[in-house]
């Protein structure tokens, strides 16, 4: 197990920089200069260069790189080039909502995907079962801008049960009205990786019901139902812990979208604020912190897998 923890801690940390190279060059190739968005259309030449001397976009690019991942390494995510604020207090402010929106969403998406892809599984004969498997495979492929605007369109404006923009000043002072705020959008988030989890779920159970130590459980005695239960879901669940990692990106990439669809103040509405003014630093270190949050969970997510599966265990002692 040491092995393959400083294994993994390894290929994370070349993840890490991996990431922060590619993230930092790709951004220097957009158009636009933030010196010029700072100075104004009127700005005289000589005015943008003293801004970008000033904001220390004249150094070389590589003396940039390593101070902003220097920093980043130390705890110092830099300050806004555009309001002059530390990034990592902007950061932490808008995650107090795309955080609850992302566990939110994916809770959504585990009671839905769970319990039908069971059901549809075990009954797969059934009409019902029929139905949902090609309703799920249907809800997969929706736009999640098109979903989200079905959602507010029956849920706010028709029964007016949910509020289909913004968040309350008091944020998570007032919890009630902080979840009504979040409920539209994580459903919209939660159906849409509920259809993707529901049709690998109900893959998965399948699989289980035919594999051969269910049915030597079958043939000794449980019932179909027992056997599956006793035998066959702990695989599936360790299926599905695995799936939930690539499942990670799908989910922040949704809050992304998700929130400028329905005028969340968090970390999506807030990247592309920071990338129409040019504001570099906070752009790439936020995309940092995203890619790193998912990288982190990810092998988290193996340690756990490995943790709970013996098979694996046992897998890496034959190695050795």
């Amino acid at each position: 197990m040491s092995r393959f923890l400083a294994i993994r801690a390894v290929t994370l940390t070349a993840g890490l920089f991996l990431a922060s190279l590619i993230i930092f060059a790709a951004l220097r190739l957009l158009p636009g200069d933030v010196a010029q968005v700072i100075g104004g259309t009127t700005a005289s030449p000589q005015r943008i260069a003293e801004l970008r001397a000033q904001l220390g976009l004249d150094r070389p690019m590589l003396l940039q790189y390593t101070d902003w991942i220097g920093g980043i390494f130390t705890g110092d995510l830099g300050r806004s080039i555009v309001s002059g604020s530390p990034i990592a207090g902007e950061l932490a402010q808008k995650a107090q909502v795309t955080v609850p929106l992302t566990i939110y969403s994916l809770l959504i998406a585990l009671l839905i995907a769970l319990p039908l892809g069971i059901l549809t599984a075990y009954r797969r004969d059934a009409l019902a079962s029929r139905a949902l498997s090609v309703l799920g495979v249907g809800a997969a492929a929706v736009p999640i801008v098109w979903a989200g605007l079905l959602g507010a369109i029956v849920f706010s404006g028709w029964l007016g049960w949910l509020p289909a923009q913004g968040f309350p000043r008091a944020g998570w002072a007032d919890p009630l009205a902080a979840l009504r705020a979040l409920t539209l959008p994580a459903l919209t988030i939660g159906l849409l990786v509920g259809a993707i989890l529901f049709r690998f779920v109900r893959s998965a159970t399948l699989g289980a019901l035919h594999a051969e130590h269910v049915r030597t459980a079958m043939s000794q005695g449980r019932t179909r139902l027992g056997a599956l239960v006793r035998h066959g879901l702990p695989g599936v669940g360790l299926s599905i812990v695995s799936l939930l990692g690539l499942q990670l990106a799908e989910l922040l990439v949704g809050a992304v979208v998700v929130e400028q669809l329905f005028n969340l103040p968090g970390l999506g509405r807030m990247l592309v604020t920071d990338v129409g003014n040019r504001d570099l630093l906070k752009v790439q270190s936020t995309l940092f912190v995203l890619t790193a949050v998912i990288l982190v969970l990810g092998a988290l997510i193996d340690v756990l897998h490995r943790l709970i599966d013996p098979r694996l265990r046992v897998d890496a002692e034959d190695e050795r």
